[in-house]
């Protein structure tokens, strides 16, 4: 039996005076082994609680339940606001620092298009990174709006980070089957596209098949191709591998018409961040995370909230 005044004193010297436990040892006359034995005892005899408090200003506690719930790697969540270029600036705050944290040299890191992936290289400072390399991983889309598109976006991103980049020198989308594969034959669309693939690392907006959103106003697809990938069940988007409510690719035709990478090759990669929230987000949102399809999710309160609650029942059942 394990006297419990030595547990106390054990403890006290290791938690709040900071001595090793080499010189716990040294000064209780125990091996190392025999004070590891006990802080672990001390711990499952609740003679020492740890109690860990968030920021005052920190959404901590949903992010570790998203985080357990999805089977996500990370979950960032920034302030809810009914204004939408507010919530996207403050998701590009928030990516930047994850990416700020997150890159090295020596890895692969691929950029899709969009609004947010622009506020996040808006928001990332300068680094001096020049073995990393940032990678188009979907093909040009046109020029309405055009900084928002992936080669605009990836040649900001390398010149921030101080690293190199591989652009996709092909259209996103082509008029048919055809000329996607024409164009694949191409040995440096062929090697762009295979680099990208082998990517340590993915940044990607989430986006909504809605008919005011930039794939219609752009002409990227038309109001009638948008209306059959709603009518199969498409909810969202990554780099225009549209999905469902599950996170499973629609096989729709456009997918024989677009240069970049595909859902299955997406998700292989081994930290897909997604950068998406506001109004109109959660379907999409909720999709990506329920395929997998992101491991690392940075989204605004009132949507993580909302993922939380829904997992709760299924919790219970589990139960």
């Amino acid at each position: 039996m394990t006297d419990s005044t030595l547990l106390y004193k054990i403890a006290k010297a290791y938690y709040e005076d900071a001595l090793t436990q080499d010189q716990i040892g040294k000064r209780f006359g125990l091996s190392r082994i025999k004070v590891s034995r006990l802080l672990q005892l001390a711990r499952q005899s609740r003679v020492v609680q740890i109690t860990i408090l968030p920021p005052a200003d920190s959404f901590g506690d949903v992010e570790r339940e998203l985080e357990k719930a999805y089977g996500l790697d990370e979950v960032v969540v920034v302030q809810y606001s009914d204004d939408a270029e507010d919530i996207v600036t403050q998701l590009g705050v928030a990516a930047a620092g994850y990416l700020a944290r997150s890159l090295s040299d020596q890895q692969v890191l691929d950029l899709s298009w969009g609004t947010t992936l622009l506020a996040v290289i808006d928001a990332l400072a300068s680094q001096s990174l020049p073995d990393l390399r940032v990678v188009q991983m979907l093909g040009g889309l046109g020029r309405l709006e055009s900084e928002t598109y992936g080669a605009d976006l990836t040649m900001r991103m390398a010149q921030t980070l101080g690293a190199r980049m591989r652009l996709l020198p092909s259209p996103g989308i082509v008029a048919s089957k055809l000329v996607r594969d024409a164009l694949l034959q191409d040995v440096n669309i062929a090697e762009t596209l295979a680099l990208a693939a082998r990517a340590d690392l993915a940044l990607v907006g989430i986006g909504a098949p809605m008919s005011d959103s930039v794939i219609v106003e752009a002409g990227i697809l038309n109001t009638a191709e948008l209306a059959e990938l709603k009518a199969m069940g498409a909810v969202g988007d990554i780099a225009l591998r549209f999905f469902d409510a599950e996170g499973r690719a629609i096989d729709h035709a456009i997918n024989d018409r677009i240069i970049g990478l595909d859902l299955a090759q997406i998700r292989r990669i081994p930290r897909v961040i997604g950068v998406a929230g506001g109004d109109g987000k959660y379907e999409v949102i909720r999709g990506a995370v329920r395929g997998r399809l992101v491991d690392v999710l940075i989204t605004d309160e009132m949507t993580a909230t909302r993922l939380l609650q829904e997992t709760i029942p299924e919790m219970l059942m589990a139960s």
